[in-house]
């Protein structure tokens, strides 16, 4: 690899860690990133090697939000899991499953999530629990599972549908939504990581170098969001879905 296009993905993937720390969504910049700089390897590989940045940024940005918010870790748990378990089912169908397919269905669910978090400006800019208990149980465990799959078999994206459930079913302000997907989206990581790794699919050299720049951009990107609270999280959160409509679409027309 030249060094300058080692230079563009160790930049894109410190500009992924700081997108993905503040409001998910990091995967828009790493993984076209990864596509267009190796695009001589096979799909499995770059998206295992994704995964390896991807972690050990989440990771830093999640150690950062919990020592200021503390998520409730038992709704934490209930969505990390399922969606540990359907992260690996998505890994192991991702050599096999065209991803294009999910481009119109995924378009149509980000420009719903962007109209609807638009047009209600103090959406999630304070906390305001839903539902029963049990039953907000029940929606993150769903949410956790069908998330989960979406991220190991394809992922950009996954950090901003976290957030938006978190937001919108549950009742939780952007910040606490914010780390609490980081901790959920560190298992779904984790998760695609072992299926990758199990089957060959992860360029561990190119994954840890381009870990240092995420680690830094997330570093920077949730003490940012700390310092501006819910109204920066979810300013952030609309650029994101904007950028993410406008990649999808892109890729659905010109691929």
């Amino acid at each position: 690899m030249s060094v300058a296009n080692f230079l563009f993905l160790f930049i894109a993937a410190g500009f992924a860690g700081f997108v993905d720390a503040v409001a998910g969504g990091g995967g828009l910049v790493q993984l076209p990133a990864l596509l267009l700089g190796i695009s001589d390897k096979p799909i499995p590989l770059i998206l295992g090697t994704n995964k390896i940045p991807s972690i050990f940024g989440t990771s830093s940005a999640g150690i950062s939000y919990f020592k200021k918010v503390r998520p409730d870790l038992k709704i934490t748990t209930v969505m990390a899991v399922p969606a540990f378990i359907g992260s690996v089912l998505g890994a192991h169908l991702a050599a096999h499953f065209p991803t294009s397919v999910f481009h119109p269905l995924i378009l149509v669910l980000l420009i719903l999530v962007g109209l609807y978090t638009w047009r209600k400006p103090t959406l999630g800019l304070n906390e305001n629990l839903r539902f029963a208990h049990n039953h907000r149980l029940v929606i993150v465990f769903l949410s956790g599972l069908l998330i989960g799959f979406y991220d190991g078999l394809f992922g950009p994206g996954t950090g901003t549908f976290l957030v938006f459930i978190l937001v919108i079913l549950v009742g939780y302000e952007f910040l606490k939504a914010s780390a609490t997907a980081k901790l959920v989206n560190i298992a779904t990581n984790f998760a695609a990581i072992i299926t990758f790794q199990i089957s060959g699919h992860i360029w561990w050299k190119l994954g840890l170098a381009l870990a240092i720049a995420n680690v830094g951009g997330a570093l920077i990107g949730s003490r940012l969001a700390l310092r501006g609270g819910s109204p920066l999280v979810r300013k952030v959160f609309l650029i994101v879905v904007v950028l993410l409509i406008a990649k999808l679409s892109y890729d659905w027309i010109y691929n």
